[in-house]
């Protein structure tokens, strides 16, 4: 069954190290976002009834309540086995709990990124760990009890210390699910575009090093093993049962639906995309026509990001039986039986791994 995403890039302000399609647009924009938003969903046609739904952005947690449930009532399928919210942290009040859980949402992602006052500052974050908490508590008070955290390796000032201290509030709240990024430099953030400049706003000149980002992260892959919360795709780890059933569609290569500025859709076979921007959107400039997905290539992309593996066919064996041995020969790649899967120095190195997949 089919997966659907919502993309709402509104946000009250831009975060320095942000490479998303999102930001701050005129406000006289989101009325008009809004109805397109709904025209989209209602022309759209439903082959089968999805059982997934995911607001990102964006914050779409700054939809008002009658925004989100006109959305979501355009959505067939409710109640979906999965509906998730991203959120800022800091600011949900039992009121927009509850209209949540009314309008069917049953999963929140809290953009945390870390729970070390100096790092949330520079990221252009407001919010507090205990206000974290705080939130944690409000949203078990509406019934929902399945939040993700998101954490991000190598803010500026990160050090060992400071990212343990991370963790540690992570042992404390117990999430059922903790994403895990690491830092992306490049030139569609304003951190980026300033590390690649040489200058140091927004704490440019305090990114800890790559070796050191890499440490962060395996430290955080044994410390959530050791709270119950494996890793089970590059940058997810969940208590089981908790896995993010949307996000398993696209590694999994299930089809989905997207709506909004930047949604990318896949049936399965052809892959298309919406216009990136807010005002091409608004404006229903013509976005890339469909192409064909590339299934064995694909299935090495995203397959290889999940922790079980991938089960190649015996074309995919010999069509990719140079690289495959290269990388099994280096360290990178283990073979299990008739599953291949990324080594944990595999891992670290998953981007070079793709790439050799993605043009052979």
């Amino acid at each position: 069954m089919p997966g659907v995403y919502v993309s709402y890039p509104f946000c009250a302000q831009k975060c320095t190290y942000c490479n998303f399609a999102s930001g701050v647009f005129p406000r006289d924009w989101e009325p008009r976002y809004l109805d397109a938003l709904l025209r989209e969903i209602g022309a759209h046609q439903w082959v089968s009834q999805p059982e997934t739904v995911y607001l990102g952005g964006g914050t779409p947690s700054n939809l008002s309540a009658g925004s989100l449930h006109a959305l979501l009532a355009a959505i067939p399928g409710r109640p979906w086995r999965e509906a998730t919210i991203e959120a800022a942290p800091g600011g949900i009040t039992p009121a927009m709990a509850q209209a949540w859980t009314s309008a069917g949402i049953n999963r929140v992602s809290l953009g945390v990124q870390s729970f070390v006052e100096p790092e949330i500052r520079r990221t252009g974050r407001k919010h507090s760990a205990e206000l974290v908490a705080r939130d944690l508590q409000v949203l078990a008070g509406a019934g929902i009890a399945n939040v993700n955290i998101d954490l991000i390796a190598g803010l500026s000032g990160q050090t060992a210390a400071s990212w343990n201290e991370s963790l540690d509030w992570i042992e404390r709240l117990a999430p059922p699910h903790v994403s895990v990024y690491m830092l992306e430099m490049d030139e569609d953030s304003r951190l980026g575009r300033e590390m690649l400049l040489g200058g140091v706003r927004y704490g440019a000149g305090d990114i800890p090093s790559d070796d050191a980002i890499a440490g962060f992260y395996e430290v955080a892959v044994a410390r959530l093993a050791a709270l119950g919360i494996p890793r089970y795709e590059i940058s997810n780890f969940a208590r089981p049962g908790f896995e993010s059933r949307h996000n398993l569609k696209y590694w999994k290569l299930e089809p989905y639906a997207g709506f909004g500025a930047d949604a990318h859709s896949f049936d399965g076979r052809l892959r298309w995309q919406n216009p990136e921007g807010v005002e091409e959107y608004l404006d229903a400039r013509p976005a890339p026509p469909a192409v064909e997905a590339r299934r064995h290539e694909e299935r090495f992309f995203v397959g290889l990001r999940l922790m079980e593996g991938v089960r190649p066919e015996q074309a995919e064996w010999q069509r990719f039986a140079a690289p495959i041995r290269r990388f099994i020969d280096a360290g990178l790649l283990e073979k299990q039986g008739e599953v291949l899967r990324l080594t944990g120095r595999g891992v670290l190195l998953s981007n070079e791994v793709f790439q050799e997949f993605l043009t052979t």
